[in-house]
């Protein structure tokens, strides 16, 4: 008899196999591993019992007055993680704080246009006024629950942290925002409401706050990420598109510097080669004699084709990388109850008391 089941599950070598025998004990499987779903085995005169984890680690004991302590703690860390996810992961009924932030910028930015009309400027600038001072309050207190929230994350934890937190870049444009937002509502309480043009000008850097409204930068780092993508496809069409530009721009400026005032010089021609192949096409620069036009017809024909290029290259990305964001997402979404499954049943599996693996073989 080369083993027997023990009493955690395992193999317990009872008589060593006998030198003739030809078989021999090549592995024996994992004891059974007591966890907190499997009943406690009843514990051994002498030997204190302790929970032990899936694999045999030892598990905490229950909690004491320390554990009653420290829930103060447990809700404020809970509270705090809960408004960092609001403010930088925003999902489900967040959405409708950061609605809210979108309406109250996009009507600054509306009034700010009619604010420059002379027919609806006074009244632009009064309520331009108070939806300043309204989105100051806000912003300013969102700015300060941000930097605090930001420390349920390990790396801004501390001052040390808090700073590194405001150093990001979106960090810094409200800050940016708001301190030209103080300026704007400083002038006007003294009655110089958006008088001067440095205060306009001021004024319009709120337009910063569109770009705040996608801190987590997906819509650029998707365009990066489609640009260093096909990086070369669109270099290459560039390269190519800048060659054909020069050189049209030079044929027609040797066909009609003599006879037309408007390609007096290179960089009129530029100018005109640049609007042509982009098609637009102003109009403000036409060749008028046969071969500048002959010239002008051959490389709008060629340039166009390598200036559209770009657009179908970045297209076809985007879609491509819209694509496997949602073969990422489904995956992700089978992955977790792929995992929940698996750990299910090595779970049962190692709590079954009654198992033992031995498997023999010839030598």
């Amino acid at each position: 008899m080369l083993g027997s089941p023990s009493n955690n599950g395992g193999i317990r070598m009872l008589v060593p196999p006998a030198s003739g025998d030809d078989r021999r004990v090549e592995f024996v499987a994992l004891t059974a591993v007591q966890t907190e779903r499997s009943e406690p085995s009843t514990p051994e005169r002498g030997h204190p019992y302790h929970r032990t984890g899936l694999l045999g680690t030892p598990l905490p004991g229950p909690r004491g007055t320390r554990g009653t302590s420290s829930a103060s703690n447990k809700r404020y860390r809970k509270f705090q993680n809960y408004l960092y996810n609001v403010l930088e992961r925003p999902r489900g009924w967040a959405f409708i704080y950061h609605a809210f932030i979108f309406l109250l910028v996009f009507s600054c930015l509306v009034l700010s246009v009619f604010s420059t009309i002379p027919d609806h400027q006074e009244l632009a600038n009064e309520a331009l006024f108070i939806l300043e001072f309204v989105m100051i309050v806000v912003f300013g207190l969102e700015y300060f629950v941000r930097v605090w929230a930001a420390g349920c994350c390990c790396r801004y934890r501390g001052w040390q942290g808090r700073l590194r937190f405001a150093r990001k870049p979106f960090c810094v444009i409200d800050c940016i925002v708001f301190v030209a937002s103080l300026a704007v509502i400083a002038a006007g309480t003294q009655g110089n409401i958006f008088a001067t043009s440095a205060l306009r000008s001021m004024r319009f850097l709120q337009i910063l706050r569109m770009v705040r409204m996608d801190r987590r930068g997906g819509t650029w780092k998707l365009l990066g990420s489609v640009v260093y993508a096909h990086s070369k496809e669109l270099i290459t069409a560039w390269y190519i598109g800048f060659l054909v530009l020069i050189f049209a721009s030079f044929l027609v400026y040797l066909a009609e510097k003599d006879v037309n005032p408007d390609f007096h010089t290179y960089a009129d021609s530029l100018w005109w080669g640049t609007i042509t192949l982009t098609t637009i096409g102003y109009g403000d620069k036409t060749p008028r004699t046969w071969q500048g036009r002959l010239l002008a017809a051959c490389f709008a024909l060629l340039g166009v084709s390598f200036f559209a290029l770009p657009a179908g290259i970045l297209g076809s990305g985007f879609a491509l990388k819209v694509q496997e964001q949602h073969r990422q997402k489904h995956f992700e979404k089978r992955r977790t109850p792929a995992a929940n499954l698996i750990q299910a049943a090595w779970r049962l599996y190692s709590t079954d008391c009654h198992r033992y693996d031995v498997y023999v073989c010839s030598k």
